[in-house]
């Protein structure tokens, strides 16, 4: 059974969508229970360090794959990178007042396309410092 909170995102998903020209994509599918979750984030500089400025997610999956989605988003909206590492799929499944065991690997996949998001957008600045040089 699935608690109100998870329910609460599931139907109403928060940050919903697609950010036109990212600043970091990632997606991240899991092939053995079919979910596909996609994160676009845009990132801006405060004092010196990377702040999620916006953040969007698209998910093909169940009841707690979009949950998790919806939640990991808004959990790091606003935040550094820095605070974001110490974010875990346990504060997740926490702050979603539980998910039953079998689908505690949506958690892994929010937080995991996250991860990828902030990969591609640390990727793409050090191809732009290294073409600003040339």
């Amino acid at each position: 059974m699935y608690s109100k909170k998870v329910l609460d995102h599931f139907t109403k998903p928060r940050n919903l969508g697609e950010i036109k020209n990212p600043d970091g994509v990632g997606e991240v599918g899991n092939p053995v229970c079919g979910d596909i979750m996609k994160i676009f984030i845009k990132v801006k500089k405060e004092k010196g360090e990377e702040v999620i400025s916006d953040i969007k997610f698209q998910t093909l999956g169940c009841v707690a794959a979009v949950a998790t989605s919806s939640l990991t988003t808004e959990l790091v909206k606003g935040k550094s990178f820095s605070d974001i590492e110490k974010i875990t799929q346990n504060d997740v499944v926490w702050k979603l007042h539980g998910l039953p065991t079998r689908k505690i690997h949506c958690s892994n996949l929010a937080m995991d396309t996250l991860k990828e998001a902030i990969a591609d957008y640390k990727k793409k600045q050090k191809i732009e410092k290294k073409e600003s040089k040339k």
